[in-house]
């Protein structure tokens, strides 16, 4: 249980890392109006694929629960824990506030969306 965790927050970093700027300010301030709680994906086996070789970048709203979900596991392992269900809960508590603020659009979006809804699997408690 304990490596789940640790790969899907490896995989939250994924995004969130290398943060170098490649999207312009409108672009990140572009408020999306669509409904992520009723948006349906194709469901898709391939892997995430990179942006050129590079990773993806999170929009800047979307950060603070990228980083607090890694936050929540790395002390939960660091503290030796137990209560998986409860750091699930947290974790899902997080993730419905990434849903929230997601402005993304386009092909990292998708990207997002191949990793996103494994990991919601994952932490359902």
């Amino acid at each position: 249980m304990k490596k789940t965790i640790l790969l899907g927050i490896s995989v939250m970093l994924f995004w969130s890392c290398n943060n170098t700027g490649k999207t312009t300010p409108s672009e990140e301030t572009e408020v999306q109006t669509e409904n992520h709680a009723t948006h349906q994906h194709a469901e898709s086996a391939d892997a995430v694929e990179l942006d050129n070789g590079e990773k993806w970048l999170v929009n800047e709203e979307m950060k603070p629960f990228v980083l607090k979900g890694e936050e929540l596991v790395s002390t939960y392992i660091q503290d030796n824990q137990t209560d998986f269900k409860a750091l699930a809960e947290q974790l899902k508590d997080q993730n419905t506030q990434l849903i929230k603020s997601c402005t993304m659009t386009g092909k990292s979006h998708d990207e997002l969306h191949k990793w996103l809804h494994p990991h919601l699997e994952i932490v359902k408690t």
